[in-house]
């Protein structure tokens, strides 16, 4: 991943004229963090923090709890969190951290130790004017709870804005658990209506019908009618119907931990592989990194393929892709719902204020309709594909700011 990420920036860094100095100096991070977290049972975590970039502000970026993390997916995922905000305007840096654990292997309150320990480590090197971590993989608002409370106790800090993804109750922003989704919405129906295709009927399927996807499905239910979702899939099995499936219904099952392998609707079951073949116009990718590949992408028959997840859509398989005629709409833009209300959590934190969702939703609107637009604009000047286009984005706005920094 850290290979492909600067590869694409080198790429497009040269398309904008920059010399290898000026980009070297955006590809290199700040700062890096490697440590491990002991336990008191004994138990050693190898933990991370990269720092990338803070030209434009704090950095910004999860923490993730997987016992795959490294430094290398750490890297690249802080470079792309620097691009991610840049190319949306947000007055962030990118940042991104991780600890190589299985949470499930944990008890509570060893979870807990895990996330301040995490903290203390860090300390000095976080805070709402330096560097403001919030969820990712495995990590949740009671997590981040845990490492607010931790860095309240550390610091003396009040203000809830050290970060972000907390509950409602603990200085959450409302929203933020459908941000993503909702998001992945905004910027679908941008691009269709820059095509003239907003108001034709649409089939779609969401493959990783989780948080994120059962949040696109249930935004799209209601402001976009006609769009229909034909298929779904849960981590184990896959729910198909020419008829359209019941986005309401499939979110309320899941949220009650029910299984697609049980649903008792009108839906015919299939395996998560054959979800992803299926002939809809959207294919939507909400689950894994690496979901398609060489091996897979020519069975794709989606005309879009949405990136809501992590880099779903592998180097190989994006150009097989783009040779087939098949628009993948990158996760550097797809999916910034998230880290955008995050930055209004942030916010409404330093201002002491919560605000209403209504008002979130339309600043999340505001910022995701702007950068669809631009990079649209963008693909279409220099004639290349939208995630190359987001990146160039991106990279238009780094620069300057790195001028900026450099007077």
């Amino acid at each position: 991943m850290l290979q492909t990420t600067q590869k694409l920036i080198r790429q497009a860094g040269k398309k904008l004229g920059l010399d290898d100095e000026a980009i070297e100096a955006i590809v290199r991070a700040n700062a890096e963090h490697e440590f491990k977290i002991t336990l008191a049972d004994g138990q050693t975590f190898k933990a991370y923090r990269v720092q990338h970039n803070n030209k434009r502000g704090p950095y910004k970026g999860g923490i993730r709890f997987h016992p795959e993390v490294d430094l290398d997916e750490v890297r690249a995922l802080a470079t792309l969190m620097s691009f991610k905000t840049a190319a949306v305007g947000l007055p962030l840096g990118g940042g991104k951290g991780g600890v190589a654990v299985d949470p499930r292997q944990l008890n509570p309150e060893q979870l807990e130790e895990v996330s301040r320990k995490y903290v203390r480590h860090l300390e000095s090197h976080i805070g709402p004017d330096k560097d403001v971590p919030a969820p990712d993989v495995n990590t949740n608002p009671a997590i981040i709870d845990w490492m607010v409370d931790e860095y309240e106790r550390l610091t003396g800090d009040t203000t809830k804005a050290s970060f972000t993804g907390k509950s409602i109750e603990k200085g959450g922003s409302k929203g933020r658990d459908a941000a993503t989704g909702r998001g992945g919405v905004i910027v679908l129906a941008e691009l269709l209506k820059a095509q003239g295709k907003l108001e034709k009927p649409l089939t779609y399927a969401v493959q990783g019908f989780g948080n994120v996807g059962s949040f696109f499905a249930t935004v799209a239910l209601k402001d976009h009618p006609n769009w229909q979702m034909v298929a779904a899939s849960d981590s184990a099995t896959a729910l198909v119907s020419k008829n359209g499936l019941p986005a309401q219904e499939l979110a309320d099952l899941k949220a009650k931990r029910g299984r697609f392998a049980n649903y008792a609707g009108e839906a015919q079951k299939i395996t998560n592989s054959e979800l992803l073949g299926q002939d809809v116009d959207v294919l939507v990718l909400a689950a894994l990194g690496n979901v398609i590949t060489e091996e897979n992408a020519h069975t794709i028959k989606a005309k879009y393929v949405l990136e809501l997840a992590n880099g779903p859509v592998s180097d190989t398989a994006g150009e097989i892709l783009e040779k087939a005629d098949i628009t993948v709409v990158p996760d550097i833009l797809a999916n910034a719902g998230g880290v955008i209300v995050s930055y209004l959590e942030w916010t409404q934190n330093r201002s002491g204020k919560q605000w209403p969702e209504e008002k979130v939703n339309k600043e999340l609107y505001k910022y995701l309709s702007k950068a669809a637009q631009s990079v649209l604009k963008i693909s279409q000047r220099y004639k290349v594909s939208l995630k190359e286009a987001a990146i160039l984005r991106g990279l238009q706005v780094l620069t300057q700011s790195q001028r900026l920094h450099n007077r």
